[in-house]
């Protein structure tokens, strides 16, 4: 339109057509860490690549050499030595343990089976008289034991001519030569064997006058 018809619209009251409104430039929208959104987050450096550290180990020179103690001192043949004599000190005492346990359950063995061959032997061999009345005691064990014996018993028995044999508690009479295979397959067993040569002094209990107190028996 030409300024003179502008000015003629004018003139007439016409308006002037408004100019449109500039839009307002928009923000960037942003994220809660304050980077604009869409924008990508600028790499951090690694460990190692930083200026500076280049051709550094990732975990320092400590790792180098072995921990912060530094390398291991080797041993000395000294060292070496006393270790093997420890190991050979300690696998003997070892071999002996076991050996002694060894030998303590051989000699259990050997008991058990003595005194069933003793069981056997001396089956209904007692020669006890449930009427005897005379006690004969006689040290067994570190204690005063006893028997009870008839006159004509404890006369033999004095001679040698018989004897206690001890059997799970019980002490039997028996002759002088079930005593003597008695005591060839288990001697522990003879509670009394007599021997007539020796002096009276060395068996106080052989008279029957002689009276133990009751205290002292077991």
């Amino acid at each position: 339109m030409s300024d003179t018809l502008r000015d003629q619209l004018l003139g007439l009251g016409f308006k002037p057509a408004p100019e449109p409104e500039r839009k307002s430039e928009r923000k960037p929208d942003t994220r809660r860490d304050g980077r604009p959104q869409g924008r990508p987050a600028q790499a951090r450096p690694q460990a190692g690549n930083t200026p500076g550290h280049a051709g550094r180990p990732a975990h320092g020179p400590k790792a180098a050499h072995g921990g912060p103690q530094g390398p291991r001192k080797p041993r000395s043949q000294e060292d070496i030595d006393l270790a093997k004599a420890y190991a050979i000190r300690a696998q003997r005492e070892k071999d002996e343990r076991i050996e002694a346990e060894r030998q303590k359950q051989e000699e259990a063995r050997l008991r058990r089976e003595a005194k069933a061959r003793l069981d056997e032997l001396i089956k209904d061999k007692g020669l006890n008289d449930p009427a005897a009345d005379i006690a004969r005691h006689f040290p067994y064990g570190g204690k005063i034991k006893r028997i009870y014996v008839t006159a004509d018993q404890l006369k033999a028995l004095n001679a040698g001519q018989l004897g206690v044999l001890q059997q799970n508690g019980r002490y039997l009479l028996v002759t002088a030569e079930l005593l003597a295979e008695a005591e060839r397959i288990f001697a522990p067993a003879v509670a009394l064997k007599v021997d007539p040569d020796a002096p009276a002094e060395d068996d106080p209990y052989a008279d029957p006058m002689y009276q133990v107190p009751d205290d002292l028996v077991w």
